[in-house]
């Protein structure tokens, strides 16, 4: 599993980083960045919950194949 952010829609409104903290880190004034624990099966649903309701719909997963 891969997660992915878009750049040009990500407002840094930190949902993510709420649902999926393991996963995901917003700084102060800035964008999502997926940490390296978000492709762990354990934190899984969390991410999901985390790309489901980004207010942006800036983050997506793509599985591996």
């Amino acid at each position: 599993m891969k997660i992915l952010v878009d750049a040009d829609l990500c407002q840094g409104h930190a949902v993510c980083q709420d649902e999926a903290p393991a996963a995901f880190h917003v700084p102060k004034h800035g964008q999502a960045e997926v940490l390296p624990a978000a492709g762990d099966p354990e934190v899984r649903a969390d991410v999901q919950r985390a790309v489901r309701y980004c207010p942006t719909q800036a983050l997506s997963i793509v599985e591996d194949s």
